[in-house]
């Protein structure tokens, strides 16, 4: 017989202004690979397999509230009103630790590379009769951090960097902040937390002593300082970037794409890639692109919001705006831009184009220089091509217009009536050659040249 799965509630400390980042945004809403630092805290309490998420933010928070929210549509926010220390933060959200879960998992909205595996690791200790365990890592510099005082495996303190003694300051073995505890004894642990101390704040470290003062076990969980890296500035901001476009790297190389220059290549954290896709170097994966098997993405292309069918190539240069959607086989070029434009299957848009807001038929060659001029200065509207259409080189098509299946538009022509199935299209001015008219210009400019020098 199976053992039943732990209940997990994970409580996600959102709270914090963030004054460093010297920006009117909230700290936890800035971005990491396309995606905003609590959503990453999120999606990895989701991967944990959290029964209940509850997000604890400070007063007139509306846009985290809102974020948590479109992330975890099922998660419960909660307001610090004033900020009297984690414990308080933590406790804010008391409604949710007095369902009951098994394990509660507390985690920092700030500190967004901790994995799903990782907050398993940090319950563990919890299905074995811990009532606390706590992540630690080993510090280069401990200097500024909480100590771990352990003894035999067990832990016995968390020591502040200001309170610890000399010999404690030589532990390098330092507080990672994240911390878990049995749900059945959360609760009343919490509340048993005090302000005795100079900043008159309830600290979530304290619930280590007072555990153990209770005959209950404390236990520290090592994982890497990279795991557990904070943000709080514009440059830990970039790190933590680069830590997870490695990851992103790594893990679409073990799914079976090349990345000729992986360092280059940046992904978003939601990027999709089917087996057997090549990219060159210098490519961008914005937000929501999904792209199937053996593509191919050359160098110094951009890709937002799009979607790509088996055997798709684009680029170099090439970029893909929300919106499109290319078929089977589709061939994209250099300098070319598509927006919200459906391709079909086969379609060729080699050289210098744009096509926006528009649906175009398989099999069609669109050429060089084409575009659809698709805004009129007040609203959008929508070119339909149909298939195995030819477009000819520096064609215009004025939208709304539509052009039918295997019709033909001449070079250079400016399209703003709809062409019918198998038609001829050109609209263009008659030229006129003039012999002569070039040699008698220049002997007037000159002459007038003469006459002033």
């Amino acid at each position: 017989m199976s053992t039943p799965a732990r209940s997990l509630l994970v409580i996600v400390l959102a709270a914090g202004e963030g004054t460093r980042m010297a920006s009117s945004l909230p700290k936890v809403l800035h971005a990491i690979a396309g995606r905003s630092m609590l959503a990453h805290v999120l999606e990895a309490a989701k991967g944990a397999n959290a029964a209940s998420v509850a997000v604890v933010i400070g007063p007139d928070h509306d846009r985290v509230a809102a974020e948590a929210s479109r992330v975890l549509p099922g998660a419960h926010v909660f307001v610090q009103g004033e900020r009297r220390g984690t414990a308080h933060a933590v406790l804010a959200a008391r409604e949710a630790l007095a369902r009951g879960y098994d394990d509660v998992v507390v985690m920092y909205g700030d500190t967004p590379l901790v994995s799903a595996d990782t907050i398993a690791t940090l319950r563990a200790p919890l299905a074995s009769g811990a009532a606390v365990a706590v992540l630690g890592f080993r510090a280069v510099d401990p200097t500024g951090y909480g100590r771990l005082v352990t003894r035999d495996g067990a832990l016995l303190a968390i020591r502040e960097d200001k309170d610890a003694s000399t010999e404690e300051k030589r532990i390098d073995f330092c507080n990672a902040g994240l911390m878990a505890f049995d749900g059945r004894a959360a609760l009343s642990l919490l509340e048993s937390i005090g302000d005795a101390n100079a900043n008159k704040e309830f600290y979530l470290t304290d619930a280590v002593e007072l555990a153990r003062a209770v005959g209950r076990e404390a236990v520290a969980c090592e994982v890497t300082a990279e795991e557990v890296a904070g943000v709080n500035n514009r440059a830990q901001l970039a790190q933590a970037e680069a830590v997870i476009q490695q990851r992103l790297r790594a893990r679409a190389m073990a799914a079976g794409a090349t990345l000729v220059a992986p360092e280059t290549v940046f992904f978003c954290a939601d990027t999709k890639l089917g087996r057997d896709v090549l990219v060159e170097p210098n490519v961008v994966f914005g937000p929501g692109v999904t792209v199937g098997d053996e593509v191919v993405i050359h160098a110094f292309s951009h890709l937002e919001g799009a979607s790509l069918a088996r055997g798709v190539s684009i680029g170099p240069y090439a970029r893909l705006r929300p919106g499109a959607t290319l078929g089977e086989g589709v061939r994209i070029g250099n300098f070319v831009e598509i927006k919200a434009a459906e391709l079909g299957a086969g379609v060729k848009i080699n050289h210098l184009s744009y096509v926006g807001d528009s649906s175009v038929g398989e099999g069609t060659n669109i050429g060089a220089g084409s575009i659809t001029c698709n805004y009129d200065g007040y609203g959008k509207h929508r070119t339909t091509i149909g298939a195995n259409v030819f477009i000819g080189t520096n064609t215009l098509m004025v939208a709304p217009v539509s052009i039918g299946d295997g019709a033909y538009v001449g070079t250079g022509s400016v399209i703003t009536e709809d062409v019918p199935a198998d038609a001829l299209a050109v609209a263009r001015a008659r030229q006129v050659n003039k012999p002569g008219w070039a040699t008698r210009l220049r002997e007037r400019f000159t002459a007038r040249k003469a006459q002033k020098g």
